[in-house]
């Protein structure tokens, strides 16, 4: 298995198509490029454009490589089945944040993620407004623009800062997630993950919890975390696993908060 690909490859196809798609129609979406998948979620032409566009080029990086996209995904969810082909595959979010996107606000990323199996090898989150990157390679640690990133910030659960999911939780967690919210310094959210997990690794936030799990929205920042230091697990202490159907994880800053909130919660199920 070598299938390694070149960071700056990556820059390169993300530099492209943030100049040419996203930045031009960054605060000038016309109403027509703006719609609803299932009725729900907000999608533009312009998350279809930029996934078609790293459909295209990532599938020229490694031939024979399978592509998991967020928006091919609303049409086809078969394609979930490609983690378990034993091939090389991209997982794309073309724009995480497009609610922030369509209104205007900066906290917008571009995520991928390359996996073999059941192995996550690469992953990058791109910020399209100021073109930094922050990448990892298994193994390797966590960069931003070719510099080292080692997460040190460990705070205690009642000092930390994060975000909780606030939806798609059963009704046994629903009731803990509510009490829980109120043992940290606070909780709120950017309304892009991929900006949350930057600053976790930063050092900037502390802690993310979450309900549901697309691999588009998620395999790409905790890979991230991970390499830098940080940690995930469910809340039965396992680490996450994107080729996987599972839900409720935390990702933290350390094990040590993983830790501390998963006891939290077995104290409030008591």
């Amino acid at each position: 298995m070598n299938g390694k690909v070149n960071n700056d490859d990556i820059k390169s196809l993300l530099y492209e198509i943030s100049k040419s798609k996203i930045i031009p129609n960054f605060r000038n979406l016309k109403s027509e490029q703006i719609s609803y998948k299932n009725n729900r979620d907000i999608v533009t032409i312009i998350d279809i454009e930029v996934e078609a566009f790293l459909k295209k080029h990532l599938s020229q990086l490694i031939k024979n490589s399978n592509f998991i996209g967020e928006e091919t995904y609303s049409k086809k969810p078969e394609i979930l089945n490609y983690y378990n082909e034993g091939v090389f595959c991209w997982t794309v979010d073309p724009i995480d944040g497009t609610f922030n996107f369509v209104k205007g606000k900066k906290e917008f990323v571009v995520m991928i993620a390359l996996s073999f199996a059941n192995k996550i090898l690469q992953s990058w989150i791109y910020k399209p407004l100021t073109e930094d990157m922050m990448y990892a390679s298994l193994n390797e640690g966590t960069f931003l623009n070719n510099n080292k990133c080692i997460i040190d910030n460990s705070n205690l659960l009642s000092n930390s800062i994060g975000s909780i999911s606030s939806k798609y939780w059963d009704k046994d967690n629903e009731i803990k997630i509510k009490i829980l919210k109120k043992s940290f310094k606070e909780v709120n959210s950017y309304g892009s993950i991929g900006c949350e997990y930057f600053d976790i690794v930063l050092g900037k936030r502390d802690f993310t919890i979450l309900s549901k799990l697309s691999p588009w929205d998620h395999l790409p920042g905790v890979f991230i975390v991970r390499e830098a230091g940080g940690n995930d697990q469910h809340f039965d202490g396992t680490s996450y696993q994107f080729n996987q159907k599972c839900n409720n994880l935390i990702v933290s800053n350390s094990k040590y908060l993983n830790i501390e909130i998963i006891n939290k919660l077995k104290e409030l199920r008591s």
